[in-house]
């Protein structure tokens, strides 16, 4: 017996799991903030706040509500877990990176790390005075002034720039799982 081809309502149904839902407001959310950012920094700061809380209600929704999906995992840019056969891009047990396993084994240090990382991203953009000020410039100042947002700064900078080699260590682990998979399947007669 032929294989009948599943009902389109039941693909369809992935695309309306509550955390791609999520996903596709996350995704709105930006491109209105980016397109408003140099009118109105506030509401960019807030739009974009909302992006990254979002961001985080997603990956929760979809444990809570069972509704992980390879969509939703290309949605939120973790297909390579996928094909080295992992439920998560969390999975680091065999990891060689004491960082990478801290970042995920300890939520509240990977938490200081995301937020910390958006909140310098959104602070640096509300004190910069305008759209060509130079970063360095603005982060060098501010944090010369001693004052409570030159602490705001510079605990950002210091979460911030631990999740940057997070996102090189994942990057380059990612891009070593694809290579293998594509080697291997090549490989296959």
């Amino acid at each position: 017996m032929a294989n009948k081809p599943k009902p389109r309502s039941r693909q369809l149904s992935v695309y309306l799991y509550i955390p791609n839902i999520i996903g596709y407001i996350r995704i709105l959310l930006n491109c209105y903030a980016f397109a408003r950012c140099f009118s109105s920094k506030r509401l960019f700061a807030v739009l974009y706040f909302l992006s990254f809380v979002c961001d985080a209600l997603d990956g929760w929704c979809a444990r809570k509500f069972n509704q992980a999906s390879t969509f939703g995992a290309v949605l939120d840019m973790m297909y390579s877990t996928f094909l080295v056969g992992k439920a998560s891009h969390k999975d680091v047990k065999d990891s060689s990176s004491w960082l990478f396993k801290l970042y995920y084994g300890n939520r509240m240090f990977m938490g200081f790390c995301c937020v910390a990382c958006e909140v310098l991203y959104i602070t640096l953009f509300l004190i910069a005075k305008n759209h060509t000020e130079n970063l360095m410039d603005v982060i060098v100042t501010t944090l010369k002034q001693g004052s409570p947002l030159s602490f705001l700064v510079a605990l950002s900078l210091l979460g911030c720039s631990i999740k940057q080699v997070i996102n090189f260590i994942q990057m380059k682990t990612a891009a070593d799982a694809c290579v293998l998979y594509d080697t291997e399947k090549k490989q296959k007669p």
